[in-house]
């Protein structure tokens, strides 16, 4: 199995296969393949597996490639961003946000991964559930905007923004801080509250949380009984308003 990933801004990967080897992602991600790839769209292991995935913000069925003869399939995520390879080795496993996974060899194992901190479940952006991705495989996990690898030694803090924290290793605590400073929380615009990241530990920050990007779109959209910028007319309005359901849904 090799790979390429191409593009800066709206990235693709594109897996060349060889016979009977195996991808899997969640619907809607595939781009195009070659006629030598047989499609098959399923639960992933039953209803309850499928029931599992939709409460990490997965879909609830995923759909599986399998190559026939030599073949190629592609991926693209929905909205501009970096999409990120992990080779996890057998037992590694990797924390996400809900919307970050994009695709995996078959040997990858998706499920769900709580909150350990109350606060950090209510107070910090993401609620209790995310997704752990487990190996042996590859995985391709889909980060919004630009990438910043940081490893934090045991004891290590860095207060993030929640939106910002796109993956992390399970070693890392996520817990949650109130800003300080009366001043910058009503003028900061960082709310209330700033994710805990504590070593030690890898974590993968991502430069355009979704939320943000949903958030300065809606600025512009018409509001009702005409106030506010219109955006280029109704099409490109309605284009936009599609655009914040789908964010604010994903």
């Amino acid at each position: 199995m090799r790979y390429e990933i191409s593009g800066t801004v709206m990235q693709t990967v594109a897996v060349d296969l060889e016979p009977g080897e195996q991808l899997f992602s969640m619907t809607h991600s595939m781009a195009w393949m070659t006629d030598g790839v047989r499609m098959t769209t399923n639960t992933g292991g039953g209803f309850f597996a499928g029931l599992k995935r939709s409460l990490t913000g997965g879909s609830f069925f995923v759909t599986q490639f399998q190559a026939e003869r030599p073949a190629h399939v592609a991926f693209a995520p929905r909205f501009p961003g970096t999409i990120m390879p992990v080779n996890l080795a057998p037992g590694q496993s990797i924390i996400c946000r809900k919307e970050t996974f994009l695709c995996a060899e078959m040997s990858v194992s998706l499920e769900i991964a709580f909150q350990k901190r109350l606060g950090a479940g209510f107070f910090g952006g993401e609620g209790f559930i995310l997704q752990r991705v487990t190996g042996p495989g590859v995985v391709w996990l889909d980060l919004s905007g630009e990438v910043v690898t940081k490893t934090l030694a045991p004891g290590e803090r860095l207060l993030v923004h929640a939106g910002h924290i796109g993956a992390q290793e399970p070693s890392v605590g996520v817990d949650i801080q109130m800003v300080k400073g009366f001043s910058n929380i009503l003028f900061g615009g960082q709310g209330l509250f700033l994710a805990t990241l504590t070593g030690p530990g890898k974590v993968w920050l991502q430069s355009m949380p979704i939320l943000n990007l949903a958030e300065e779109i809606a600025r512009y959209l018409p509001r009702q009984g005409g106030e506010g910028q219109a955006v280029g007319g109704g099409v490109a309005g309605g284009l936009a308003g599609g655009l914040i359901n789908a964010l604010t849904k994903g």
